[in-house]
């Protein structure tokens, strides 16, 4: 087995996922890339530009190319892989009713399953890699409260939490470390999608127009780094999710008004 430590991150091709592959190359670790995009992958590898990265292009919602994925990254790193960073995803918003079947199954497929089948694969490799290994998921501050107008991704992410929370405990006899990682608003590709089919309006003008800060994609690579390495279960990034995490925890009242009133938090809406 190789002494160099390996991360394999879906969604490696842009925003977060790039971000994280950024920081641990440059603390000397192999960096596998998953992404459905090539040409986002080769961008990310040309940033890191050391040699010591691998590619492999594939859908997470294919709970076999899953397998196939991880197992090609094990080979090329030498035997190991000490980290999944399961961070693929995509966004969705606006009132439930206005979703349509098809955004609604493609959100869940990609940021549930995807984590599930992702971990399933994920879990002999991180078993072999010995005690210390980590799978981080990311999850949101979408996690946290549910925001009107986006009851679609917050189900997602707090699909994500309750995933991490589990297996932190179903996987703490294999010395396998679980995190979740809880942005808000972050610098990535995703604030300029559109929420949902229906809307032509960005994401990043609905956060700004709001208000909220944008977080710099590097915060959450630290966390990241941090999580990995050290001993806390979810690890919120950026002020908007450490005031939700915080309000919702000690003035849920005043939180629930706020939802109720169209707060600031609903920002993926209609």
């Amino acid at each position: 087995m190789s002494e160099r430590k390996a991360i394999f991150i879906t969604g490696g091709g842009s925003g977060i996922g790039r971000a994280i592959a950024l920081k641990f190359a440059a603390e000397g670790w192999f960096v596998g890339l998953g992404d459905i995009s090539e040409s986002g992958m080769r961008e990310t590898t040309d940033l890191i530009g050391n040699g010591f990265t691998y590619s492999h292009v594939f859908d997470v919602r294919d709970r076999a190319a899953w397998d196939e994925a991880l197992d090609a990254f094990v080979l090329a790193s030498g035997g190991r892989m000490d980290v999944l960073a399961n961070n693929a995803g995509i966004p969705i918003g606006g009132s439930l009713i206005e979703n349509n079947e098809d955004e609604i199954t493609r959100c869940l497929d990609i940021n549930l399953k995807g984590v599930l089948f992702g971990a399933q694969a994920a879990h002999p490799h991180l078993k072999k890699a010995g005690p210390g290994s980590c799978l981080l998921n990311t999850a949101s501050a979408a996690g946290i409260y549910g925001s009107a107008g986006g009851s679609v991704y917050c189900a997602t992410k707090f699909g994500v939490r309750g995933i991490t929370e589990s297996l932190d405990g179903e996987w703490a006899g294999d010395g396998i470390n679980v995190r979740s990682l809880m942005p808000s608003f972050i610098d990535t590709p995703l604030l300029d999608m559109v929420p949902n089919a229906g809307t032509n309006e960005h994401i990043r003008n609905r956060v700004q127009t709001a208000g909220l800060e944008i977080t710099p994609v590097e915060e959450v690579a630290e966390a990241a780094w941090r999580a990995v390495h050290e001993d806390k279960l979810h690890w919120t990034v950026g002020k908007t999710a450490k005031r939700i995490a915080f309000a919702a925890r000690w003035m849920p009242g005043r939180v629930r008004k706020q939802m109720r009133d169209g707060g600031s938090l609903q920002l993926l809406g209609d």
